[in-house]
This record gives structure tokens, C-alpha cells and sequence, in this order.
């Protein structure tokens, strides 16, 4: 007969004390890795709370800008210290600081900066940029547009990015900045000089240059030339499949060579129209930047594109189209083909143009 092995019960309390221990350990570092500053002393970022924000309103947006981790770790450790009274207004918050520290201070108007949005849309032109500025600053739209325009301030900002060249110093273009005006959300204080508030846009396009340098550098087009060919994308494309299939139709034009004949950039040399068919109707409008009447790239960006509509247009997906249609009336699908007679029948099916 085989005895059972007894098992001293001060064995199970002290195996059960290492599980709990180790479990309890696991679980501080996972707190503590969720809760600890995500990067260095020094290095701010403006986060927005808005009025009548909830707490996971704001560990939302904290965690967009990458300065928590697990959110829901948060927010429990947010409600244990009493933290959740938040004030509205924006906050420049510093990399360094842990999960504790950033939600104590924006629990204090105190610390609100007096900055306010500034929000460029991908495809905005720069008179639309003008305009949000001027709802938000005592400078007029005008006034803003003859700075971005004024060859004194240009030959500054030549010298002092990389990005910016003097080969956007063309006769009859509309704006010398149209383009480099990287969309994004920016906070302003709207007491500050055009010259700073320029800078803040263009620091960020300068960063994103040279972020992607090499890629620019590999390709055959100058950098002025990318930012063009990319505005023309972002306004004939929305997603980024098709921006990457536009850029290649339009590449195999000009290799040809064969005209842009883009609708979109008539739509930037009447510079005021209420339709799509106002731009169709008008193809034969004088203007450097019509590309129906004139050879290459027009003068400079007709828009101020994207980091998606850039990259897109620094990697095309290789293709052997020459025309495209975008389905504007229904889903927006784009539609490709290699000959004009293919294109007229997407034409006459989709837009309902030219089928007698």
C-alpha cells in the first residue's frame, strides 16, 4: 500500500506568499511602466483640454501625443490621487514629467498658456491659412499674405531652410509659401510677430524635410518640384492608395512627354469657384498654372499638401495608366485606364458628361 506524501500546510503558505509576491511585482512594474515619463527632460508638447473634457477625454489626447501608456491605467490612477478636475485651456507639457506630474498641472488654469489653435487642413490654400490666422490674431488676411509674399522676408527664410528655395521665387506665382505650409495643428500665442508664427509652420515642414532627406534626394524631381507635383495629388486624391497611383499617372505623362491636363490646378488659377464644373468649364483660361495649356508642372503648389499626399509622391506605386476619374458622385472610387477612349466611357458612365 503506497502512503500519500503529506504536505506541510506552512509549504502551501509560504508557495502562496511567492506567487502573491511575484504576481504583486509583475503588476508594479506594468503600473509603473504605464505611468513613468515616455521621454526626455526638456522637450515640451501643447496639449489642448477643451471645456467639458472628461477624464478620458484627456488621457486621449495625452496618449495621441505619446506622453502616457495604457490609458485605462491611467485614468484609474488619475480617480485613486484625485486628479480629474481638469481646466480648460492649453498646456505645454514636458516629456520628462511621469503620468502624476502632467495631471496635476493641468488641474491649475494657472498654467494655461495664452497660445490658440491654429489648424491647417490638408489642401488648404494659403489664403485659407490666412484667413484662420487673421480669426485669431489683429493681423489681417492681407496683411499675411504680403508677408508670405514680401521677396524681402522669402530671401530670410531661403537662408534659413533647407527646404525652402529660390526656385519658388517664380514670376506670377500667387503665394512664394503656397505649399510649405505643413498641415497640422499648431498653438500660436496670437500676440506674437508674423515672423514667429511663420517660423512655427515652417519648422515643421523643415522637419519633416529633413527628416525624409534621402528620399528627396533620390528623387528625380527637385524639392520645390515634390512639393508641386504632391499638391497636385492631394487635391486629385484622397486616399493614400490612390495618391500613390495619381503620382504615377502623372509621372508617366510628363515622360512621355504629355500635358498634366489637371482639372485641379485650374481650379487654383481661377482662385474663386463654387464647383467642381466651374474648373472643367474652364480649361482654356490664361494662366501659368494651367496645366491643360502649358507644358510640365505649373508655376509652384497649388495647395499645401500632407505628409501623406509627400511621401506618396517620393514612392508612386509603378503603373502604365494616363487617366484616372475619381466616382464623385458615388463612393469616390478612382478609376484608371491606359487609353483616352477608355476614359471617355468612365467619363459618360460615372460623371455623365460627353455620351452623345
Amino acid at each position: 500500500m503506497t502512503m500519500r506524501k503529506k504536505h506541510s500546510p506552512l509549504k502551501f503558505l509560504i508557495t502562496g506568499a511567492l506567487v502573491l509576491t511575484i504576481a504583486s511585482v509583475f503588476v508594479y512594474l506594468y503600473v509603473y511602466q504605464n505611468l513613468k515619463a515616455r521621454g526626455p527632460l526638456g522637450e515640451t508638447v501643447m496639449v489642448s483640454v477643451e471645456q467639458g473634457d472628461l477624464l478620458k477625454d484627456v488621457t486621449s489626447t495625452l496618449k495621441e501625443h505619446k506622453l502616457i501608456g495604457e490609458t485605462f491605467i491611467v485614468e484609474i490612477y488619475a480617480k485613486y490621487m484625485k486628479v480629474t478636475d481638469f481646466k480648460a485651456g492649453v498646456y505645454k507639457i514636458d516629456k520628462g514629467w511621469d503620468a502624476l506630474k502632467i495631471l496635476t498641472y493641468m488641474t491649475s488654469s494657472a498654467n494655461a498658456q495664452n497660445d490658440v489653435a491654429l489648424t491647417i487642413i490638408p489642401g488648404d490654400w494659403a489664403k485659407d491659412v490666412a484667413f484662420a490666422l487673421e480669426s485669431i490674431t489683429d493681423y489681417s488676411a492681407n496683411e499675411i499674405l504680403a508677408y508670405w509674399n514680401d521677396p524681402t522676408v522669402f530671401e530670410a527664410l531661403d537662408q534659413a531652410y533647407e527646404v525652402i528655395s529660390a526656385e519658388a521665387k517664380k514670376t506670377g506665382v500667387k503665394v512664394l509659401l503656397e505649399g510649405y505650409l505643413m498641415p497640422e495643428t499648431y498653438f500660436i500665442d496670437p500676440e506674437s510677430s508674423l515672423e514667429v508664427i511663420t517660423k512655427r509652420v515652417l519648422d515643421q515642414t523643415e522637419a519633416f524635410y529633413l527628416d525624409h532627406r534621402t528620399e528627396f534626394d533620390q528623387s528625380d524631381f527637385s524639392v520645390h518640384e515634390i512639393f508641386t507635383l504632391a499638391s497636385i495629388v492631394q487635391f486629385e486624391a484622397s486616399k493614400e492608395t490612390d495618391m500613390k497611383m495619381v503620382t504615377q499617372v502623372f509621372i508617366n505623362r510628363l515622360d512621355l512627354p504629355m500635358r498634366l491636363q489637371s482639372n485641379v490646378t485650374i481650379c487654383y488659377a481661377l482662385y474663386n469657384y463654387t464647383d467642381w464644373k466651374d474648373c472643367e468649364g474652364n480649361k482654356d483660361i490664361d494662366s501659368p498654372y494651367n496645366t491643360y495649356l502649358h507644358d510640365g508642372l505649373p508655376l509652384g503648389p497649388i495647395d499645401n499638401p500632407s505628409v501623406k499626399a509627400i511621401l506618396a509622391t517620393l514612392n508612386p506605386t509603378p503603373n502604365d495608366y494616363f487617366f484616372f476619374l475619381a466616382d464623385v458622385y458615388g463612393d469616390g472610387t478612382v478609376y484608371y485606364t491606359k487609353t483616352y477612349a477608355e476614359h471617355l466611357k468612365l467619363v459618360c458612365k460615372y460623371l455623365e458628361v460627353g455620351c452623345g
